[in-house]
């Protein structure tokens, strides 16, 4: 299987796609990952919200069928492999793109796929924010909507950013595999070069490649997350209660 990959015919041709074609494909991922995580935070994180203050005791009940059609549909979308949404949603991605195949048609299933993902991410985060400082923020009268965007997700912060940093690498690894129909980026080198044609030098570059973006994104999201919970520590540290009241007193 891996005679003469290392021979140096082999590693000059490998070494000619790497310089001709390498870089177009690692924009082509980090283009298709960044955009398809900001579309699923967009979707995600207010599904999340809904999740956690809509439930019965919350600060914002919702009617318990919608809550059990909420969770029903972030459930059954997070069940369904990849690869089979990807064919499942050929109509949406050729009615939104005009195509299902490219590197701008990958998009849509690697959305539908991880604003599920980051929904239940976005939950678990924000349930993290003590319950103490939602009640203080109920006793100065803050009203829902006031609690959920000076409370629930200024506390969240930090831990919102390690789940993004999660979604990010997830949908780093969905892109890969989105090579399979079409879709741009390390992924359709490594499925071109190393399954269809047996070049298994191209796809180990492609595959260091994509673990070397892991890396990068995750060490900044871990970054970013640290930087903001120190932050958050030290105003609280401050001035432990004054900020949640300032924050309402015109209110």
């Amino acid at each position: 299987m891996f005679n003469g990959m290392f021979s140096g015919e082999a590693a000059a041709e490998a070494w000619q796609i790497i310089v001709t074609q390498f870089p177009l494909a690692i924009w082509e991922t980090v283009y298709v990952t960044v955009l398809s995580t900001a579309c699923a935070i967009v979707l995600g994180l207010p599904l999340g919200v809904l999740l956690v203050v809509g439930e019965p005791g919350g600060i914002l009940p919702l009617p318990r069928w919608l809550m059990q059609a909420l969770n029903v549909v972030i459930n059954l979308l997070r069940s369904v492999p990849f690869l089979i949404l990807m064919i499942l949603v050929f109509p949406l991605t050729r009615w939104l793109v005009g195509t299902v195949v490219g590197t701008t048609a990958s998009i849509v299933p690697l959305v539908i796929a991880a604003f599920p993902f980051v929904a239940r991410l976005a939950e678990s985060s924000l349930r993290e924010v003590s319950p103490n400082t939602i009640e203080m923020a109920q006793s100065m009268g803050a009203s829902a909507l006031q609690i959920i965007a000076k409370v629930l997700i200024p506390e969240s912060v930090p831990s919102l950013i390690s789940n993004a940093t999660i979604a990010v690498t997830t949908i780093l690894g969905y892109s890969a595999m989105s090579g399979i129909i079409g879709g741009g980026g390390l992924g359709k080198i490594a499925i071109n070069y190393g399954y269809y044609r047996y070049k298994y030098l191209i796809m180990l570059a492609a595959v260091i490649l994509l673990i070397a973006l892991v890396q990068v994104f995750q060490s900044a999201g871990t970054h970013l997350a640290a930087r903001a919970d120190k932050r958050l520590r030290s105003r609280h540290s401050r001035t432990p209660r004054r900020p949640l009241a300032r924050l309402f007193r015109r209110n």
